[in-house]
């Protein structure tokens, strides 16, 4: 059963009046921490130059969170990447070529968007720990940049000299090794005060130079295929087999059978909603583990190699440095100074 936005901030606010620690704030950050009755975990949002801001949700909940939210005409132009989870999204009222009325943000994968005036309600779902890193940009910030004679995509470029630029959520594929790389040193960041905003700011700007890139190899066509929620659930449902079967996972003929679609219909799914195959999205899940594993440092290489089904460390090791490029040793010794 799913909470409204409205409860779920009252009964925070109850928990809040108990334990004053679940809020805290300063000129550049807030922290906000779930109460047991609602999950575990929370949010950070740190408050960058010129009106940059970054939010990184890291945290599961008891129950499903619907939040309601009506965007205002100054809406920035927003990147997200999430790590693992997923939202389910719905646009009231949206008839535009460039934004679905329905779609869902995935794990391993990261967005663009801009969606001005648009009424878009999220749900946020129950038991599925929620890692994403949010950057928001006010387009005043971005103009701040030289733009001119530079290969932008069209909206991007009409946003930034201030001609009408009609509201789009782009898909951006499965986030790149380089990607990962700036997101846990933004996970993983000792430093607090002037030292954290110099670096955020820097990675901030990196991964924003990234999609901008990334996006200027995609086209701003709408997506052809159009799933029933149901199909979208049931694609769903596939992804979290793999997830919990990662060691011993199902054939593809299998894995259809037990969600109730034909072959082609799963591939299909796994190709719109995630940007990748079936065993591609089973690939970039065990190596997500394998890196938090790693860098939790309670496991030797081939103690981890097992615990996300390689049989060999060597194949292991090799599949690692083609995500990363890096090997497991060296970036495990290098998480641990």
């Amino acid at each position: 059963m799913a909470i409204a936005q409205a409860d779920f901030e009252a009964l925070w606010n109850i928990a809040w009046q108990k334990d004053k620690n679940l809020y805290t704030e300063t000129d550049f950050a807030a922290s906000s921490l779930f109460p047991h009755v609602l999950g575990e975990g929370g949010q950070r949002t740190i408050y960058l130059r010129n009106g940059l801001k970054l939010t990184v949700r890291n945290g599961k909940l008891r129950q499903s969170l619907i939040i309601d939210q009506q965007h205002e005409s100054d809406f920035p132009l927003v990147a997200k990447f999430y790590l693992s989870g997923f939202s389910k999204v719905k646009n009231k009222g949206t008839k535009l070529a460039r934004v679905e009325a329905e779609y869902t943000e995935s794990g391993g994968c990261h967005y663009l968007y801009y969606l001005p005036n648009i009424v878009e309600v999220e749900e946020w779902p129950s038991n599925e720990l929620c890692q994403m890193v949010m950057i928001s940009a006010p387009i005043d910030c971005l103009r701040s940049f030289q733009i001119e004679n530079v290969p932008l995509a069209a909206p991007i470029k009409q946003l930034l000299e201030h001609r009408k630029t009609q509201p789009f959520h782009q898909p951006l594929g499965r986030i790149t090794p380089r990607m990962y790389q700036i997101l846990q040193q933004i996970l993983s960041s000792p430093h607090r005060g002037m030292i954290e905003h110099l670096l955020l700011e820097s990675k901030v700007l990196e991964l924003l130079a990234l999609q901008f890139i990334t996006l200027g190899e995609n086209t701003f066509a709408p997506r052809q295929i159009s799933f029933q929620a149901k199909d979208a659930d049931r694609v769903q449902y596939a992804r979290e087999l793999l997830e919990q079967q990662m060691c011993d996972p199902p054939s593809l003929a299998e894995l259809a059978r037990l969600t109730g679609l034909n072959e082609f219909k799963l591939k299909q799914g796994f190709r719109h909603l995630f940007r990748t195959t079936v065993f591609g999205y089973l690939y970039d899940y065990r190596m997500a583990q394998a890196q938090t594993m790693l860098g939790d440092g309670l496991l030797n290489v081939a103690q981890v190699s097992a615990q996300v089904g390689y049989r060999s460390p060597e194949a292991f090791s090799t599949a690692f440095r083609r995500k990363f490029a890096v090997s497991p040793k060296a970036y495990q010794l290098g998480r641990r100074y």
